[in-house]
């Protein structure tokens, strides 16, 4: 608690409010009693200005480009760690030691596969089933086959976290693998014991039965990459879902299956696709990319650079200049002639040298890039959002663990403003 306090003017009396500082710096007026002792609510459309907790997971400085996790900056995380060990960064808030690491690796190793009643399951879903639906749903569907992980009871659930984050880490990403073979008519395979995270994702992916698909570790790398990228990013969307629903006392299954759900939307996960989707419509118009740049140069010819610029990033989306690098190491070693790459080459080189993009800011996000090396290692335009959710798991359980632990922690309930009616009395039919 900070010791300054703010002054609140209404209807002629003053009301003392306390305020708060975070680590960081972060300012905020404390406004818990604030319906209780003046009969107002603040307002706040999209919770733009509202902090719905306290947090230790990530720090994110939108105006200077910085993302921490626990403490770390993302650039020593992605030149120097791994997708799992950052996991267990996230999870636990310590960096591991070697035999912790180890620990952590097996038991992600070893839960790899599913029961045979969720592969029939996926099976079962009609080929028009997206993803995204096919992950939530057997998500939660999950927790049914481990009830002892997830009983809603909080002491309990806590107590077997260290297993419910293992079987999520792993199983997430046989579930995603098997929900896009039964799309396209394939068999599934099984996990490959010996490939890391990464390697047996692709493996399950595209391997055909009784055969290996062999992964370049340069492949491998910058799937691991996009997932460290997209791990944690404070309190968005998909992350206050979980939050929100955990508050309620839901276990972590149902909570990250909400988390999907919320990150299926478009304006939240869908980003990485509508890069891919912008460049299909480029294509498909004959364009190279140099009537776009112009059009998107023009007020009010409603055409927008998908991938540049972000909300909360006004420099610089710092995940981005770690992406390029290694996004340019793919396009390289797999040497791939596709159109749709060449045009975005070129927006990419126009929002970086071109004064009208430079003075606004808009660059290419981590979502641009993540968009181009998926395509290029063959991944399908509808499961970009499915490797976000995939990345997204270690950031859900970390948030699902700091609300579980809170001992004061009360259920989310916002308020509102209503605009409707007032009372009006029943108007019987035959008056209508």
């Amino acid at each position: 608690m900070s010791q300054k306090k703010a002054i609140l003017k209404l209807d002629d009396k003053e009301f003392v409010l306390d305020t708060l500082v975070g680590t960081e710096g972060e300012r905020a007026v404390d406004v818990r009693t604030l319906r209780d002792t003046t009969g107002y609510i603040t307002f706040d459309d999209g919770y733009a200005n509202t902090g719905a907790c306290e947090s230790k997971v990530t720090f994110i400085d939108g105006e200077k480009g910085i993302l921490r996790y626990r403490g770390y900056s993302i650039e020593e995380l992605a030149e120097k760690s791994t997708f799992i060990e950052t996991a267990y960064l996230l999870i636990y808030g310590e960096l591991p030691t070697a035999e912790q690491l180890k620990s952590f690796k097996a038991r992600i190793l070893d839960n790899a596969q599913i029961h045979e009643g969720l592969r029939i399951a996926i099976s079962g879903f009609p080929s028009t089933a997206h993803p995204m639906a096919v992950l939530s749903a057997t998500l939660n569907t999950l927790g049914c086959y481990y009830p002892e992980l997830g009983t809603n009871e909080r002491a309990h659930d806590l107590a077997q976290l260290d297993e419910a984050a293992t079987v999520l880490i792993s199983k997430v990403r046989t579930l995603a693998a098997l929900a896009h073979r039964a799309k396209e008519g394939q068999p599934s395979v099984f996990p490959k014991p010996g490939n890391d995270y990464c390697s047996n994702f692709l493996h399950l992916m595209f391997a055909q039965p009784h055969a290996d698909h062999v992964v370049h570790p340069e492949v491998a790398r910058a799937l691991d990459l996009i997932l460290l990228l997209h791990a944690d990013h404070e309190q968005n969307c998909s992350t206050s879902t979980v939050r929100m629903v955990a508050s309620g006392g839901a276990n972590l299954f149902a909570s990250v299956s909400a988390g999907v759900c919320a990150l299926w939307g478009p304006l939240h996960g869908g980003a990485n696709q509508a890069v891919i989707e912008m460049l299909e419509e480029i294509h498909k118009s004959g364009d190279d990319g140099s009537r776009f740049i112009e059009a998107a140069k023009q007020k009010g010819s409603g055409v927008r650079l998908m991938g540049f610029g972000h909300r909360v990033y006004k420099n610089y989306d710092p995940r981005a200049k770690i992406i390029k690098a290694q996004c340019d190491k793919v396009l390289k070693l797999l040497n791939v002639n596709d159109p749709l790459l060449a045009i975005a080459m070129r927006l990419e080189e126009a929002a970086l040298n071109d004064p009208y993009f430079k003075q606004r800011n808009l660059y290419p996000n981590v979502d641009f890039y993540s968009g181009i090396i998926l395509k290029a290692i063959g991944i399908p335009t509808e499961m970009f959002t499915v490797i976000f959710a995939i990345g997204r798991m270690p950031g859900w359980i970390s948030h699902w663990k700091e609300i579980a632990e809170s001992p004061k922690q009360k259920i989310h309930r916002p308020r509102q403003i209503y605009m409707g009616n007032t009372e009006r009395a029943y108007v019987p039919m035959e008056k209508r």
